[in-house]
Order: structure tokens, then sequence, then C-alpha cells
């Protein structure tokens, strides 16, 4: 079984590899992490544990087919951490009828059914979550992984050296940058003037520092709809 927080969409993924995308999520309860800026503690926090739905993936599929009106779309397995979730029956089920699969991980927790994913956007956490990240669990993702793209969210310059440090560590892998939002509770209006500033300076520190490697994109949702959850 699956612990479910939410299953919602289609509406489009809202930043990385695959922003602008017509996606359906599945988002997942339960997490290895606490980042301080978490923006999904619904999904996270065990105090929201009875809120989580046990699925099995025949249930998930049903669900997945209904929102999206029995249309192949992609599907992004989220969360907390979805690799602690069994999700590769799910995944195998959906490919049979044509659904994508992308799943985002802070790369902390790796399994075999990564390799049938069609994307793993590995999403190490940088010191302003107040986690640390062990590199050789992130290292056991990648030789999992199909299609692998990192994303790192910047806050400050230390957000910006460890994402220097991970680009070096792995320059095999499409890298993507983005301004943090500090404002994760859903009742608090987004300080949108804040992300467009931090994403001026990230255009402009990456630019001068002449590091032209990563793309550089907002959390389009965040700009779109705010912290709203999706259910």
């Amino acid at each position: 079984m699956i612990r479910v927080a939410e299953i919602f969409g289609p509406t489009i993924q809202g930043e990385g590899v695959l922003i602008g995308l017509p996606t359906v999520f599945v988002r997942s309860g339960g997490c290895d992490y606490r980042c301080s800026w978490c923006d999904s503690l619904h999904a996270v926090d065990s105090a929201f544990r009875a809120n989580w739905a046990p699925m099995d993936a025949v249930s998930i599929m049903a669900r997945i087919r209904e929102l999206s009106g029995n249309k192949p779309i992609m599907v992004s397995l989220s969360g907390g951490n979805p690799a602690i979730q069994p999700f590769g029956p799910l995944i195998d089920m959906g490919h049979a009828e044509g659904y994508r699969f992308a799943l985002e991980t802070q790369g902390s927790i790796a399994k075999d059914w990564f390799a049938n994913l069609d994307t793993l956007v590995l999403s190490p956490k940088p010191p302003s979550s107040g986690e640390v990240t062990d590199w050789a669990a992130f290292d056991e993702c990648i030789t999992k992984g199909p299609d692998i793209v990192m994303k790192i969210v910047i806050f400050d310059d230390a957000d910006y050296a460890y994402a220097r440090d991970a680009a070096a560590r792995y320059p095999q892998l499409p890298l993507y940058l983005q301004p943090g939002n500090p404002m994760t509770d859903e009742a608090r209006a987004v300080d949108q003037n804040g992300i467009v500033d931090r994403m001026l300076w990230l255009i402009d520190k990456t630019v001068s520092d002449g590091w032209f490697t990563p793309r550089i994109l907002p959390q389009l949702h965040v700009i779109l709809w705010g912290n709203k959850r999706g259910v």
C-alpha cells in the first residue's frame, strides 16, 4: 500500500525540467527530511498521518484515469519523499496504458524501480534547509535512474556555493536552479517581489561568475497560485 496525501490535476508542472507540462500529481505522505522551508508539511509531518489514505496501485491508477479522462499524461510522483513508497507497480501499470512518470526526491533513498521512471529529478537540499546531504546515498540514486536531472533551490550565498559544488560533483547532470519561497503557509500571501528579487540576484550572480551551465527558472505554480494546495 502507498500512503497518499493527495492526488490532483491535471494542471501544469510548476518547476524544473518539465515546467509547463500538463501533469497529474500523486503526492505521497511521509519524509525522512524536515526542511526548514518545506512547502508540503501536510505530506511530511506525521501530525497529518490521519489524512494520508492507504491506496494500492490499482486504486491510484483508477483515480489518475478519472482525472485525465483516460488520456495518457505525465504523472508526477512527489511528497514528502516518494522514494519511501512502493511506486514500482503503479509505474508499470501506467506505462502499459501510455502514461509517463516523473519523480522528484532529495536523493536520500535509492530504489531499483527508479530505472522504470521516464524522468528522475534529484533535488538535494542546500544549507538553508537545515539538512545535510548524504552524497553516498545520492550517488546510489544516480546508478538507479533513467533520464536524470538535478534541481536545487537557492535562497542565499551558502546555497549558491552548495549548488556550485553539486554541479562540480555531477557535471553529467543537467542542472536547474530556482529561487526559494520562504512563505510556505497556505494562508499567507506569497512575497512575489521577494521571489523576483532573488531570481534577479541569482541571474546576476551566475552571469557575473561566468557560470553558464544551469538553467534558472521560477516556481511558476507559486507565481500563479501562491501556496494554495492542489486539492
